[in-house]
């Protein structure tokens, strides 16, 4: 397996604005250094435990997305470097990472995971709870943390019609939270959808940021 091919082909691949975050979580430093030698700088991760010890021991120009679930009393481990927190699914997550953020005096970018996907399993807001949570407007007293936009997985199906229709789906559901509550904020402006098997499809349907694991590292060492 070649880290480094798998990674220039995938860049070679995607467009200017589509960023790419390469799914590190459970594969050793030498595959992210492998990756890092390659030019790439943005790195995914869902275990706090296993971030934190990267992120000690890599170079510190690395973007860390946290992109699992993260639980409330975990925020403060990764608050000091955090780049992007992916998969908000709550207001109360969303405040606490406003909490730390202000003991660092830091801003940490975060996005709204909203629950797109057949599975029951995914974690995030409906559509609904999503508007009625910033509706309330609340979060607007939230000065260190930066709605940066939305995440979405898709169902884990083969047919990329049903791919393709969560996707557009989160786009529209984009368009309408930035037309509704994020209009006069550029902050606002990623979506977050696509991984290694349905990437193409996200790209078609206005990713702004993928998430590539396997395709890059293969599969993982656990």
């Amino acid at each position: 397996m070649d880290i480094l091919k798998n990674l220039q082909e995938i860049q070679a691949e995607i467009p200017d604005n589509v960023k790419l975050v390469a799914v590190s979580k459970f594969h050793p430093n030498e595959y992210i250094e492998t990756a890092y030698s390659g030019g790439q700088r943005i790195f995914g991760e869902s275990k706090e435990q296993e971030l934190s010890k990267k992120q000690a021991t890599l170079p510190n120009d690395i973007q860390w997305h946290f992109i699992g679930h993260l639980q409330t009393n975990k925020v403060k481990y990764i608050a000091p470097y955090i780049a992007m927190v992916e998969a908000v699914d709550s207001y109360k997550l969303l405040s606490e990472i406003n909490k730390q953020a202000i003991k660092h005096n830091r801003t940490i970018a975060c996005l709204l995971e909203i629950h797109i996907a057949q599975e029951e399993s995914k974690y995030g807001f409906t559509f609904d709870t999503c508007r009625d949570m910033l509706q309330s407007g609340e979060w607007k007293s939230l000065k260190n943390v930066t709605i940066a936009g939305v995440m979405g997985m898709a169902t884990n199906t083969d047919n990329e019609q049903e791919i393709e229709r969560e996707f557009l789906s989160l786009k529209h559901f984009f368009d309408e939270l930035k037309h509704d509550f994020f209009n006069d904020q550029p902050s606002f402006c990623e979506i977050s959808m696509g991984m290694s098997h349905d990437y193409r499809i996200a790209i078609r349907t206005g990713a702004t940021i993928i998430r590539v694991g396997s395709k890059i590292f293969g599969e993982r060492v656990y």
